[in-house]
């Protein structure tokens, strides 16, 4: 396993990259995409939430729960480093929209402000413009809210149980909205049916600091990565063939199959992987990018959205502009692929070093 003095998992920055470049993908190849890469990127996202906060959690119960006023500390601990990390910058960015006047921004401004953006799309079963993406952080923050009482609460023996409880209901979850004839992203992006994402994660986090032999045995070889990626090109090989665009097996089995993949992709990257794979993880390019993958994931949508952006957009006037000096451009889809990627990252890249680097440097100050 590779770490930093700190203690950080240096190959689960290129797999946050592998995360944000398969939305960016999915997101920016919407009119000729079929292929879920967006979806599973989240997913990526979700079980690596679910096994680093369900790490950091389980130490720091460990350190503070037999301590007068240990809960107060564990929680407050927990919380505060929350807070500075994730808010700052989610909180600027609606800030910016709202004095910009870009939809919807200013008309579900409430919904925004205090991470209800899926809650607004599984109601009103419609989606929310250029903020559309904000749901997978709404559903995070959900996650945070009960996600350290039942760490702190339950005994380490009986946390297995009530994580397979979480997987199992997510799943029942998906089935019962699919079959009473909600929309299909109802279940793509209600918290509880998400729950089986982070519960794999925590499951590998349970193991990786309780039951190590087990955790190794488990991770230590590739070939259970390419079976899950397999598994999950033959769920959707087999959803192309159902005759209906949503079917079950997208929009219920898809998470599930997914986050078992990502639990064996996540899990090899903390023991490490060799070869090819362990030069592009932790080649210095991905992990860069994967350390700013929440400004990326953020600013991306802004920066240019398919269905979204106008005509007066820059990034469209940009692209207007250059395919008047090279028509041949408009041929290529990678040149508008590409361009964004660069705005995108060098937007990411300001506010990683100029706000949220200066901002995140306290986290240690006040959580200690």
């Amino acid at each position: 396993m590779h770490t930093t003095s700190k203690g950080h998992i240096i190959q689960l920055d290129g797999i946050r990259f592998i995360a944000v470049a398969l939305v960016l993908i999915d997101h920016l190849l919407a009119d000729i995409n079929t292929i879920p890469f967006g979806p599973l990127g989240v997913t990526i996202f979700f079980v690596l939430s679910g096994f680093l906060i369900t790490r950091i959690l389980l130490k720091s119960k460990e350190k503070t729960a037999s301590e007068p006023g240990g809960f107060k500390k564990y929680l407050r601990k927990f919380l505060i480093r929350r807070t500075i990390r994730i808010f700052p910058v989610y909180y600027l960015c609606i800030a910016v929209l709202y004095i910009l006047d870009v939809p919807p921004v200013r008309e579900q401004l409430a919904w925004l402000a205090l991470y209800g953006t899926n809650i607004y799309i599984a109601v009103n079963q419609h989606w929310m413009g250029v903020v559309d993406h904000f749901w997978s952080l709404a559903v995070e923050e959900q996650v945070y809210l009960f996600f350290p009482f039942l760490i702190f609460f339950v005994s380490r023996k009986n946390l297995i149980p009530w994580l397979g409880f979480m997987g199992v209901f997510s799943v029942a979850l998906r089935f019962y909205f699919y079959f009473s004839g909600k929309e299909w992203f109802v279940s793509y992006v209600t918290m509880p049916a998400c729950l089986d994402s982070f519960a794999l994660g925590g499951l590998m986090a349970w193991l990786q600091l309780y039951k190590t032999d087990v955790f190794v045995r488990l991770f230590n070889k590739s070939w259970p990565v390419v079976l899950g990626l397999l598994s999950w090109i033959l769920l959707h090989y087999i959803s192309k063939h159902l005759g209906q665009k949503y079917n079950i097996a997208n929009v219920v089995l898809d998470r599930l199959v997914s986050s078992i993949f990502c639990f064996f992709l996540i899990g090899r990257g903390v023991i490490g992987y060799g070869g090819l794979m362990k030069f592009f993880l932790e080649n210095p390019v991905s992990v860069y990018l994967g350390k700013i993958s929440y400004g990326i994931y953020l600013y991306h949508n802004f920066v240019y959205n398919h269905f979204h952006s106008g005509p007066n957009h820059p990034v469209v006037r940009f692209f207007n502009k250059a395919y008047r000096n090279f028509p041949e451009l408009e041929n290529y889809p990678a040149f508008q692929v590409v361009s964004v990627c660069i705005f995108t990252v060098m937007i990411a890249s300001v506010s990683w070093h100029f706000f949220e680097k200066p901002i995140n440097a306290l986290k240690d100050k006040y959580a200690g």
